[in-house]
């Protein structure tokens, strides 16, 4: 059964950090293009940061130079580093993974975790 389950997330002070991760069975992340995603209430889901199978990276401008997302081979795990956060990063935040696809496009991501919250205040 293939699984990823997200978690780190929580409650946190503007100019904080949270790290978080994204833990995978079932399937290999290094074989993956593995996606970071959010929702904030009443907005769309957008794309946060990916990491391609050949460990090239891509952020979304409203994140790059604050999160930094890698990969744990051996753990299995994707990670999502936030530095600096801001209140308007505050969203459910999704990893999700493509077998076929290096894309920021979430159309062509079929695995989804189960989402963690993260809420900054100010």
């Amino acid at each position: 059964q293939v699984q990823l389950v997200e978690s780190g997330g929580g409650l946190v002070q503007a100019g904080g950090s949270l790290r978080l991760s994204c833990a995978a069975s079932g399937m290999v992340v290094s074989l993956n293009a593995m996606n970071w995603y959010r929702q904030a209430p009443a907005k769309q889901r957008e794309f946060v940061a990916a990491i391609f199978t050949a460990g090239v990276t891509s952020y979304a401008d409203s994140v790059k130079g604050r999160f930094t997302i890698s990969r744990d081979n051996a753990k299995n795990t994707v990670y999502l580093q936030m530095d600096s956060l801001r209140p308007e990063d505050t969203a459910v935040y999704y990893c999700a993974a493509s077998s076929n696809w290096a894309t920021r496009d979430q159309s062509r991501y079929d695995v989804w975790g189960q989402g963690t919250q993260v809420t900054v205040f100010s």
